[in-house]
């Protein structure tokens, strides 16, 4: 049984094709890379697999149970966790209350999300700023702030949606060893990001898309070795 499925997702807006019959299968502990040129249709797939959007046909599989009519609120619930391109944190409360808040809504007490909170300040090195308002924080910081998020509980899958993008080396190597600690655990993550050098690095598989398909799936110098893929990205359609 699979950690997570797809199976035939589409999705259209305004008639144009963002995804047509995306179809995938993630193992448990697996840690794999989403790869693709802009506009490939990488985020819709994770907003959908995040409850975000509705597909227009296929289903989505967790545990092997379909995940009809989810909700972020649902998917969160049943595991799914889910980083975004473009950060998301409450600006006008500290780091530490972000990450309590988090560990409070997936369901931990607050005595015990305080204490979760405290060691994800301290494993993301962010003490030196976890009773500043998340709004001042760096960028990088924020990011690593919303990462965070993410694991106050353990997830059954983990979707981080350019996690490396604009961030300082410091904190990108944070974030990159912090992933590859869960790996060695058992934590099942799915990383979209454009760094290729840190995909080769971290992530064994790789599925890559283009223009709504995938082009590729398997081992990652295998994918970024087949000849679609290398067309793809130097001659793909941006967006």
């Amino acid at each position: 049984m699979n950690a997570l499925a797809a199976r035939g997702i589409a999705k259209s807006f305004g008639g144009r094709k963002a995804l047509d019959g995306v179809t995938f299968a993630i193992d448990y502990g697996e840690l794999v890379g989403l790869i693709g040129p802009n506009g490939s249709g990488k985020t819709t797939l994770l907003n959908i697999l995040s409850g975000h959007l509705v597909p227009d046909a296929g289903e989505i599989l967790l545990d092997g149970k379909p995940m009809h009519g989810m909700t972020p609120v649902r998917a969160a619930h049943s595991g799914i966790l889910r980083m975004f391109q473009l950060t998301r944190v409450f600006r006008r409360m500290s780091a530490l209350d972000n990450l309590v808040t988090a560990g409070c809504a997936l369901g931990l007490e607050f005595g015990a999300a305080q204490a979760r909170a405290r060691e994800l300040v301290e494993e993301l090195r962010l003490e030196h700023v976890a009773t500043l308002d998340a709004g001042n924080l760096s960028g990088g910081q924020q990011k690593l702030l919303e990462f965070g998020c993410c694991f106050m509980v353990p997830p059954k899958i983990a979707l981080l949606d350019e996690p490396f993008a604009a961030v300082h080396p410091t904190m990108k190597e944070i974030m990159a060893e912090f992933i590859r600690r869960r790996h060695a655990a058992g934590q099942t993550v799915l990383v979209v990001s454009h760094d290729m050098p840190v995909i080769v690095e971290l992530c064994r598989s790789a599925i890559c898309m283009n223009a709504g398909v995938v082009l590729a799936a398997g081992e990652t110098r295998e994918v970024l070795a087949n000849h679609q893929v290398i067309e793809a990205y130097l001659g793909g359609e941006a967006a």
